[in-house]
C-alpha cells in the first residue's frame, strides 16, 4: 500500500472520529452523527477532487465510507474512553489536517499545478471539512477565527516543497511536513498564540 494512501486512510479516521465528538457534544442523533463523521472526513477532499477536475475519491473507492463507517460506529462506543483523552476534538482535528495536508499537497503535485496552488490545495483539504462540520454544528469554523489553523497548514506545506530540495527521502519529508503541522498548531494553542487582530479594543464585541 503506498504510504500517500495510508496517510489518506488515518486522515479520514482522524476526522470521522473529529466530526463524531463534535456531533456528540452538540447531542445529535445516531443519523446525525453519522452525517457529521461523513462530511467532517470527506468534506475538504471532495471539494479539492472537484476544483482539480479529478474523480471524487470516496465515490470511487468504498474503502473511505467503510473506515468512516467503522470509525464512528467505534468512536460513539468508546466515546466515554474518549471522554478521558484531555481536549480529544483537538488532537483528532490536528492529527487530521497534518495528514490531509499532504494528501492535498500530493493530489496537487499528481495533477501537475504550481507549487502555490498545491499548497492552497493541500490547506483546503485539510480545513473545509471542519468548516463544514462546524456550520452544521453552528459554530463559528476555526479557520475563521484569530486561531492559527490554516497558517499551519501552509506552513506544512511550504516545508513539502523546501524539503524537496534536499537530499532527504521522499518518507522522511512527509513525516517532517505532517509533524511541523502537527507542532505549530499544539504549540500555538499551548502558549495561546494567534495571528494578530485588525480590530481595536473598542470594536470587538462579545
Amino acid at each position: 500500500m503506498k504510504l500517500i494512501l495510508i496517510i489518506d486512510i488515518l486522515g479520514t479516521i482522524a476526522f470521522a472520529i473529529s466530526g463524531v465528538l463534535t456531533a456528540l457534544n452538540k447531542r445529535l442523533d445516531p443519523f446525525g452523527i453519522l452525517i457529521i463523521a461523513f462530511v467532517t472526513a470527506v468534506g475538504g477532499g471532495t471539494l479539492r477532487d472537484i476544483l482539480i477536475d479529478a474523480p471524487v475519491a470516496w465515490m470511487r473507492d468504498l474503502t473511505y465510507v467503510y473506515v468512516i463507517f467503522l470509525a464512528t460506529v467505534l468512536a460513539v462506543i468508546f466515546r466515554k474512553r474518549l471522554n478521558h483523552i484531555r481536549r480529544s476534538l483537538f488532537l483528532f482535528d490536528t492529527i487530521g489536517i497534518a495528514l490531509y495536508t499532504i494528501v492535498g499537497v500530493e493530489k496537487g503535485i499528481a495533477a501537475g499545478f504550481h507549487p502555490i496552488i498545491c499548497v492552497a490545495l493541500g490547506t483546503m483539504t485539510a480545513c473545509f471539512g471542519g468548516v463544514i462540520r462546524d456550520i452544521l454544528c453552528n459554530e463559528i469554523p476555526i479557520i475563521f477565527r484569530k486561531e492559527i489553523y490554516a497558517t499551519a497548514c501552509i506552513l506544512g506545506a511550504t516545508a513539502y516543497f523546501l524539503l524537496h530540495a534536499t537530499p532527504i527521502s521522499e518518507n522522511f519529508i512527509v513525516v517532517i511536513s505532517g509533524s511541523i503541522i502537527f507542532i505549530v498548531r499544539l504549540l500555538a494553542v499551548y502558549f495561546k498564540l494567534s495571528l494578530p487582530s485588525i480590530y481595536r479594543k473598542d470594536e470587538i464585541q462579545d
